[in-house]
Parts: structure tokens; sequence; C-alpha cells
């Protein structure tokens, strides 16, 4: 049996102390040293890259607003134009977590889209010749909201096809706040979840005074595709078109009017635009064309997105047929060149547009742009076959009038060797009458036949009669050696 542990313990050994002096005396736990903490700042005399880009930031920032307050014109044009790059950096260098497959695209520059984007000042001329300066101007979703609001106001009932859907109700005040705050999120987005308020709007009945009241003209380029993915997906297709037509494609026109590229989320946007083709085409595509200001540039851009993608070929031939009868400016030729490099099998009533088009400047003094050429060489190549012959001749008789010293000539030659429509179904009538006709010689009639039957079966028994004469002169010949043998035995 093992000690117990009473008995294992040591008695303190010493002098006995007073009551008083034992809690300073034998077995008192001590609190144990704890070893001191330094501060970074502490240990060296340097400040990290962070901080000090941080310190520089703040400084700077003082520095400006001291400035504005000397002088009240507010910052120098160097100054704002480095804001705005260090803006659109920061804007072109985040990411979005929804399509991390496509982080190996870059910004989308019209100067790569076409070796031909770069025209000669002659072409320049020519283009603002063709520039229709009374078109219809592009309306965003604020300025109709702001009309609705000013009519609601003033009890006045318009009957514009634009303000008609609109319907402004009196929103929440708390509501309203929830949206505003929304509004600063999509500032400031760069990449993640979106609030889930934002997704609730393309339900709504009065979903545009909602997107009024979180400014789309404010939001970020990130936002701009988040947004765009969630309404093309979530509205109808006359919703998505409104969608398109007022909030995108104003923010398309604006960036590349300030930067001169399109961002990389909105060049994204574009194309997830066109998961409603109709809405794309009416929405963006139409639009900016009648405006009349459409610029080379956003025409090559935004046509890139059609050429890179495939569409039903009956919302891209309605597309062409509406661009082909509208007033011409030098976007039309970008557009119908891109349309008809697609290789569609086009409808003989949108073929028909397309020479249409090019005919109708024959009476035409002013001269053309090289876009022009090029988009009817392209028109040559491709659908030469499906024109008629007098439209052929027609295209010959323009381009005596209507040349380019280069381009001319191989269009001239395309059209040349062209088969038309109704030479080939001409052709193709007459191959068949001769078909019929050799067949016809080819086989005998029936009674030619009966007959061939009959001189042969009769040849046959001709030819079988005799051995059967033969037959019987053979027995006859036998009955009368009989006969002969009777007559010598009698004897």
């Amino acid at each position: 049996m093992g000690k117990s542990k009473a008995h294992r313990i040591k008695k303190l050994t010493g002098p006995k102390s007073s009551f008083d002096e034992q809690p300073n005396e034998g077995r008192v736990s001590k609190k144990a040293k704890q070893p001191k903490i330094r501060l970074r700042a502490e240990e060296g005399n340097y400040v990290d890259s962070k901080t000090s880009k941080r310190i520089l930031a703040v400084a700077r920032k003082q520095q400006a607003e001291l400035n504005f307050l000397d002088s009240s014109f507010g910052p120098t044009p160097q100054e704002s134009a480095a804001v705005k790059k260090r803006q659109r950096l920061d804007d072109r260098g985040s990411s979005d977590e929804s399509d991390l497959e496509e982080h190996d695209e870059g910004d989308i520059d019209g100067d790569n889209l076409f070796d031909d984007i770069k025209i000669s000042e002659e072409d320049e001329r020519a283009l603002q010749m063709f520039q229709n300066k009374d078109g219809t101007k592009t309306r965003t979703l604020a300025d109709i909201i702001l009309e609705k609001m000013t009519e609601k106001q003033t009890e006045i009932q318009t009957q514009f096809s634009d303000n008609a859907s609109l319907k402004l109700d009196e929103i929440d005040p708390n509501v309203r706040e929830m949206y505003k705050g929304v509004r600063d999120v999509l500032k400031r987005y760069r990449n993640g979840k979106i609030p889930k308020a934002f997704k609730l709007i393309p339900k709504l009945r009065n979903w545009e005074q909602f997107l009024y009241i979180t400014e789309p003209q404010q939001w970020s380029a990130a936002a701009m595709f988040q947004a765009t993915r969630l309404f093309c997906s979530g509205l109808t297709q006359h919703m998505a078109q409104r969608f398109y037509n007022l909030v995108l494609l104003p923010r398309v026109r604006d960036d590349l009017a300030e930067y001169g590229r399109l961002n990389f989320y909105l060049y994204r946007s574009l194309k997830k635009a066109l998961f409603k083709p109709a809405a794309f085409m009416k929405g963006i595509v139409l639009p900016l064309l009648e405006a009349g200001d459409c610029t080379l540039r956003e025409a090559i851009i935004i046509g890139s997105v059609i050429s890179c993608t495939s569409i039903p070929v009956l919302h891209t031939a309605a597309c062409l047929l509406k661009i082909c009868e509208m007033e011409y400016s030098g976007a039309c030729s970008v557009f119908i060149r891109i349309i008809l490099d697609k290789r569609y099998a086009l409808p003989y009533r949108v073929v028909d547009a397309a020479v249409f088009h090019f005919l109708k400047f024959e009476q035409d003094k002013r001269e053309l742009p090289t876009l022009w050429h090029k988009a009817l060489l392209t028109f040559a190549q491709r659908y030469k076959n499906d024109i008629s012959s007098e439209q052929r001749d027609a295209l010959l008789h323009l381009l005596k009038k209507k040349s380019h010293p280069k381009i001319t000539p191989e269009i001239r030659r395309e059209l040349q060797a062209a088969q038309c429509r109704d030479v080939e179904v001409g052709q193709s009538l007459a191959l068949e009458g001769e078909v019929e006709f050799e067949e016809d010689n080819d086989y005998t009639p029936m009674e030619d036949d009966e007959m061939g039957h009959g001189t042969q079966r009769g040849s046959k028994s001709a030819s079988g009669q005799q051995p059967d004469e033969n037959m019987d002169s053979d027995e006859d010949d036998e009955d009368d050696d009989d006969d002969d043998d009777d007559d010598e035995e009698e004897l």
C-alpha cells in the first residue's frame, strides 16, 4: 500500500512567522513576468510603403484643398486629369467573381478591332458631309423622369410613347432612403455580391422610378455590367429595350467620348445585352444610327460585338433592312459591311433593299467615302448570285458614276462573274426539259416492243415447225420400209 499524498508534502522549514507575514512567505503564487509588448513603430525608425502611400495621399488631398481655398477656380487641369486617370485605373483593375474565366480579356480599343479604322483627311471630310445633324437625339432615363415629374406637377398628360408606360407613384421615405444607400454602394462597386434590394427592381411595376433613385449615370463600370446581366434576364423584351436605350447606350457613348476607348466591363455589358437580340437592335443599334451623330469609333466598337456573336438571322435581316431604308451616314456603311460579312442566307426582300440602298446614290453629287465602296464590295462578294440580271446591270451602270481607283475594278469583276438568280431559274428549266427529252429517246414505245416480241415469236414458231416436218418425213420413210419388208415375206 503506497503512501498517501499528504505524507509526501514537504513541510516548510524555518522559524514560524506571524499571520501577517505568512502571505509574503512560503508557497504563495506570484504573478509571472509578462514579456513587454513593443509596438511596431518602436522597433525601428522607418515607415512601411503602405503607410507612406496613405500619408502622401492625405497630404496631396490637403494640398489640393488649400489650393482650392486660395484660388476659387478649383484644381488645375493636370490634377483633374490625374484624378480621373487614377479612378479609371482602379475601375479597370477590379475583377468579377462570377466570371473568373474571362480575366484574360483586355480593354477593348477601336484600333485593334479593324485594320481600316485609320482614315484619311478626305474620308473624314466626306463623313462630315453625310452627318445628319437633325437626327433624333438620345434621351436618358433622367430626362424622361424629370419630364414626367413636371407633367405630374402641372397635370399635363402627353401621348409620347417613352412616357406613356412610365408610372410615377408615391414612394415611402424609408424605401427611398434604402435605395439611396444602394446608390452609394453601386458608385464604388468593384466585385462581389450586389444588394438584394437592387435585385428586386426588375420585378417592380414602376422599376424605372426606383432605377432613377440609384442614379445610373454614377454607377461604376462593374456595377453597370451586373445591372445589365440582371435586367436582360429579368425583364421582358420591351422593358429590356428601354433599359438598353435609356441607361446602357448613354453610358457607353459617354465613356467613349471621355476616354476614347471602351471600358472592359462596358464591352462585356454590350455582349451580355445580346441575350435579347431584338431589344439590342431596337434599343442600341437603330437609335444610335438615327441620332445622326454616331462617330466612326462608336460604330466599329459596337459593330464588333455583332460580328463576334451569333445572332438569329431574322433579327439581323430586319436590322439590315431598317438600316438600308434610313438616311445615310458613314456609320451605316460600317454596320452594313459587318452584317453582310456574317454571310447569312438573307431573304430576297433584304437583298433588294441593299441593292436599292446603293443605287439611290447614283444621282448624288457628293463624293462618297471609302467605307461606302467597301460595303458595296462586300455585298458583291457575298450576294452576287442572289441579285437579278437587271439589278446587276444597274450596279454596273452605277460604277461608271461612283468609282474608286482600287475598289471599283474588284466590284466590277465580281458582278461580271455573277450567276443571277433569274438566269439560274431559266437554265434549270431548260436543263429539266433536255433531261426529259433524253429519257424519252432512251425508252421505246410499248407498241414497238410488242411488235418486236411478236416477230421474235413468229420466227421461233417457224423454226419449231421445221423440225416437226422433218420428224414426220422420217416416220413416213420408216412406214414405207416396213411395208416393203412385209411384201418380201409374202413372196
